[in-house]
């Protein structure tokens, strides 16, 4: 379990990735997304997580240079991440994909790369495409995102390298217990995306009664949830106040009853696509 905001975890492959860091889903180029990132990295974020098809990786990037820059450290100590959209899933495709974020985003080499959504049929050719580009040093770590445990099974049968990450949906109402379960036994770091559930868990009952007992948000203890449960996380927020605030979760320990409670406010809802039954 991670201790600060700096904090890492180790990947399979002996990479340190950041345990908790910035996603940008859903922010738009321009003023507000490059001072989002400079923001975060000012207050001490190392990771931002990004992908192709969020159409904001120059942005991103600029607000990775000038963050840097201005926090006076340097690229190796922000973790980056971007992933390949499905029209791009082929081995060819895939390693053009890459060069394509790369040269967006303004960066040498990416921290992490991955397959944004397991594509039947397509997805293999994709991995062995990332297996080209972290042979060839050209990416530090690869992994997936979206997978369930047939994906992972199925990509596992012919894949030389074990992906090092499963970035999917998760929140309490979308717990993944299972996949958690089956990735541990891999060696496979689970990281959530969207674990605030995009707002919607903000005003629940429980969430809200343990947030006052610690004189925290709900978000927080929502991310905290996710820290103690060894799962990496990546809320998005364009506010300075939000982008700290999210990050303030190292001050306080859920109890087990507490934790207890959060997992059983599990649905198996999602607020975002099945990955089984998703229009690519």
């Amino acid at each position: 379990m991670i201790k600060n905001l700096q904090d890492t975890v180790t990947l399979h492959n002996g990479v340190k990735m950041p345990g908790f860091g910035l996603g940008v889903f859903k922010v738009e180029e321009g003023p507000e997304l490059i001072n989002a990132v400079k923001v975060a990295i000012k207050h001490g974020y190392r990771s931002i997580d990004t992908a192709a098809i969020y159409g904001n990786e120059e942005g991103v990037g600029q607000g990775i240079r000038e963050g840097l820059q201005e926090a006076g450290i340097t690229r190796g100590e922000v973790f980056v991440t971007s992933k390949v959209w499905n029209a791009d899933l082929g081995y060819e495709s895939t390693i053009a994909a890459y060069e394509t974020s790369l040269k967006k985003l303004g960066l040498e080499y990416l921290d992490l790369y991955l397959i944004h959504w397991p594509v039947e049929g397509k997805y293999k050719e994709a991995w062995r495409a990332l297996e080209t580009l972290y042979k060839e040093g050209r990416v530090k770590a690869i992994g997936v995102s979206n997978f369930q445990i047939h994906h992972l099974e199925n990509l596992m049968k012919d894949a030389e390298i074990k992906p090092v990450i499963n970035q999917v949906e998760c929140h309490p109402r979308l717990t993944q217990k299972e996949l958690q379960a089956f990735c541990e036994k891999h060696g496979i770091q689970l990281e959530a995306w969207s674990p605030l559930m995009q707002g919607e868990l903000l005003d629940n009952e429980v969430l809200t009664a343990i947030a006052a007992k610690y004189n925290k948000s709900v978000a927080q203890v929502i991310l905290r949830w996710d820290v103690q449960k060894g799962i990496i996380t990546i809320p998005k927020s364009t506010k300075e106040h939000r982008i700290v605030e999210n990050a303030a979760i190292f001050d306080f320990e859920l109890t087990k009853e507490d934790m207890k409670l959060i997992d059983e406010l599990n649905q198996n809802h999602r607020v975002g696509p099945d990955p089984d039954n998703f229009d690519f």
